[in-house]
């Protein structure tokens, strides 16, 4: 482990970044809203899916609200600022910023077209496009991260380290680019992914401070610094939307800061909302497609309670409190598993 006074150094270190990374996107906020409100930032409204039905139970959960997106460029750029100024580390926390500014430009770009769509249809990259540039994104972390960090081996809870070798790489691949997905579709009410990142984040960075990977946990806690802004300006009934640039960026850098933390067996526990979000999407599109009929009122999951009559908020405090309790049991599980030595 480490001495006390390593110990308050760290923590101290940890607790600045934070802080500064919190002040610099409130900073940031009021210039981001005046030219979204100026210039319109926000979505066409949707009338299909992705298979050309209309979306009759989300029109009738929906009222017209311009809202603008892209919001998540405050926290992309307050994490990257405070990391590059103070926080900076080939071994640590170059991956993880990398994969943020990488998943953030996808979705930047898939944002912009969505504002500048004009309704009806499905706007936006096509999926196949976006999973593909977001998977080069993920390609290229693996690549560095087998290559260059030298990493070839898993840990599993309980037993050991689990050589891989180039295994690893699509592995790393398949974590990334599913986190990624999955925070993306949870997205979709006010303050919902803002609030479980602040928890998978926050546990993640715990952990990463008790296995003494100080570069790791700081970036982990600048990310929470910068989200308690955007969760402040979030809240129901929200100033903005953090859009695909913030959903893209914050979940690929969550999957490699599992992978560079060696917790994936971790991660879908401490991210079980996200995973439920993800697997609820995906069921209805399997049953929709295989037997010709909905499981779900509406996918994914958050939408299917809307429209059983829970308010907004309740899903979204109740998904939060959820998030919260899997961070602790994240945590535990660390402690006992064999992931902190």
């Amino acid at each position: 482990m480490f001495s006390l006074d390593q110990f308050t150094n760290e923590a101290t270190t940890m607790a600045v970044l934070s802080f500064f990374s919190f002040c610099v996107a409130m900073l940031l906020t009021p210039v981001y809203t005046h030219f979204a409100y100026k210039y319109k930032w926000w979505k066409s409204v949707r009338t299909h899916d992705t298979t050309g039905q209309e979306l009759k139970v989300i029109a009738k959960l929906r009222i017209k609200r311009t809202i603008p997106r892209m919001a998540g460029m405050i926290p992309v750029a307050a994490i990257s600022f405070v990391t590059l100024g103070g926080n900076l580390s080939r071994e640590q926390t170059w991956l993880p910023l990398a994969a943020l500014i990488g998943g953030g430009f996808v979705g930047l770009l898939d944002d912009i077209i969505n504002i500048r769509g004009k309704g009806g249809g499905v706007a936006g990259l096509r999926a196949p496009l976006k999973f593909g540039m977001i998977t080069a994104v993920s390609a290229a972390c693996a690549f560095f991260f087998y290559f260059k960090l030298g990493y070839t081996s898993i840990q599993v809870p309980f037993i050991n380290q689990f050589t891989l070798g180039w295994l690893l790489i699509p592995l790393f691949i398949l974590v990334v680019v599913s986190t990624s997905n999955a925070v993306n579709i949870t997205d979709g009410l006010d303050g919902l992914a803002g609030g479980l990142l602040l928890s998978a984040y926050g546990a993640f960075g715990v952990i990463a401070f008790l296995q003494a990977n100080f570069g790791i946990a700081a970036f982990c806690f600048t990310v929470v610094g910068a989200l308690l802004s955007y969760v402040w300006f979030n809240i129901p009934p929200a100033r903005f939307v953090m859009g695909d640039v913030g959903s893209f960026s914050l979940g690929t850098a969550l999957g490699v800061v599992a992978m560079l933390t060696d917790t994936i067996f971790l991660l879908p526990l401490i991210c079980l909302v996200f995973v439920a979000e993800a697997g609820s999407s995906l069921l209805q599109i399997l049953s929709k497609k295989f037997l010709g009929r909905r499981i779900f009122i509406s996918a994914p999951v958050h939408h299917h309670l809307e429209a059983t009559g829970w308010p907004k908020t309740k899903v979204t405090m109740r998904f939060w409190i959820i998030g919260q309790v899997c961070a602790v049991l994240g945590i535990i599980l660390a402690l006992t598993g064999g992931y902190i030595s």
